[in-house]
């Protein structure tokens, strides 16, 4: 059954609740700075937002404790994976009294258009696919500008490889992961049934933030279980710090990986859709177009028609896919209708 879309006014009418629970969640936490002392009479410390549910944050401390904070008004709005300046209330009690600089910031669109912040301070977008499930659209290729349109880089993971089979209809995906392989993408097979492939994932996520990714069916959740086999210690850990229950593992959360890093589990990006982007926001998200851009012969170049394009020369060439300059054409169509509505 197709999705019915949501009319303006209703749209209005969500976003007015949203408005109006998000203030009682402010009055509340602000009742219980008040109830807390306020007086912060423990020493600044460093710390990472490992879950955030309204005004409640579970913060990671530098000594891996989790304490349950809330944070003042005015530092703005913490998310999953922020940096933060916290001072203690009480025993495993805490507010938050700073956010730190962030290194970069993962966003997308809500339902009205806005965009709304998922994680902060990434270090790398893992993209899990596998053959089945087959990659749906351009998701892959959204995960991918996504991660060099905030700078951070981006990990391939072939999921359910052993159902790959050179006389089954695998050719062209073997084909499209090579070409992804060409402009730089490390690429790891992996297969959860058979236990393959897990060592050289640990390896390159270690010492990382990294948030998972990928679509509903190619395995995401048994890959998370296979790299935290104490997750569900940490979730228990996250839930008594924020009294947040069954919201923990609907909310962005960030784990500690056993041999050192962190990784970023996130529902909201199994449905990703790309921020508003410019066209030349969009250009610099295909990587294999960069030496290329600058020099077509009109400045505004589409790449579709112009004589002396640069892009489309390089696509003869066999230095740009046409599948990826078609998806830059559909996807540059799409965010200027978005744009312009």
């Amino acid at each position: 059954m197709p999705r019915r879309r949501l009319s303006e006014q209703q749209l209005k009418r969500i976003q007015a609740i949203q408005d109006r629970r998000r203030r009682q969640r402010e009055t509340r936490a602000e009742q219980q700075l008040a109830e807390a002392g306020a007086a912060e009479d423990g020493a600044a410390q460093q710390g990472r937002v490992a879950v955030r549910h309204g005004a409640n944050l579970a913060v990671e401390g530098a000594d891996g404790q989790i304490i349950h904070c809330v944070s003042r008004r005015h530092i703005g709005d913490p998310v999953c994976g922020d940096r933060v300046i916290w001072q203690p209330t009480g025993a495993g009690t805490g507010v938050v009294i700073a956010l730190e600089p962030r290194h970069s910031l993962l966003s997308r669109p809500d339902g009205g258009g806005r965009s709304k912040p998922l994680a902060a301070n990434l270090t790398q977008i893992a993209v899990v696919f596998a053959p089945e499930p087959a990659p749906a659209g351009d998701l892959l290729d959204q995960y991918l500008i996504a991660a060099e349109h905030i700078g951070v880089q981006a990990l391939l993971l072939c999921n359910k490889s052993d159902l790959l089979d050179e006389h089954q209809h695998t050719q062209g995906f073997f084909a499209s992961l090579a070409a992804y392989e060409r402009i730089g993408y490390p690429l790891l097979y992996l297969s959860m049934h058979q236990r393959f492939g897990m060592a050289s994932l640990l390896e390159c996520l270690h010492h990382q933030t990294s948030l998972l990714v990928g679509q509903s069916g190619v395995g995401k959740s048994s890959i998370t279980q296979a790299l935290l086999p104490d997750q569900a210690v940490q979730i228990g850990q996250l839930s008594r710090a924020t009294g947040l229950g069954r919201h923990t593992t609907s909310t962005a959360s960030c784990y500690r990986l056993p041999g050192g890093g962190h990784l970023i589990d996130s529902p909201g990006v199994r449905s990703f859709r790309l921020p508003p982007l410019s066209r030349a926001e969009l250009e610099q998200g295909f990587r294999e177009f960069r030496p290329h851009l600058g020099h077509c012969r009109f400045a505004d170049c589409s790449h579709d028609a112009e004589p002396d394009c640069a892009i489309r020369a390089a696509v003869a060439a066999g230095q740009i896919t046409p599948e990826r300059l078609d998806i830059f054409h559909r996807l540059g169509k799409r965010l200027t209708r978005s744009t312009a509505s």
